[in-house]
């Protein structure tokens, strides 16, 4: 799938690790809330990922819009970063707001 089309689009996020929560398999906690674009498959053959910024209680599901792409260069599972609309994040700050699960991959963030 070509993550890259996502790029600027508004899109609905099913959250499915809320915000507060633990990692099922690694145990690391979720700092914000992560879910998936129903009805979309990425590299690793599920829907495609997202972390949502901008949003500081659980959530159920968010619309917002993709304004960054943090692709991984060494697992094919590109994750959307998706915030509410207007709002900004440089990539150091996305960085720093995803690390606590994207620590253990190597990824550039493409906008």
């Amino acid at each position: 799938m070509e993550t890259k089309k996502f790029l600027g689009k508004k899109v609905t996020v099913k959250i499915d690790r809320k915000l507060g929560t633990y990692h099922p398999k690694h145990g690391f906690m979720y700092m914000v809330n992560y879910g998936f674009i129903p009805n979309t498959i990425s590299g690793d053959g599920e829907e495609l990922d997202a972390y949502i910024l901008g949003v500081f209680e659980p959530i159920d599901t968010f619309e917002g819009e993709v304004i960054a792409i943090i692709h991984r260069t060494n697992d094919d599972d590109d994750k959307l970063i998706v915030v509410p609309s207007g709002k900004k994040y440089s990539d150091d700050a996305i960085r720093a707001l995803t690390e606590f699960q994207e620590i253990y991959f190597k990824s550039i963030i493409l906008r």
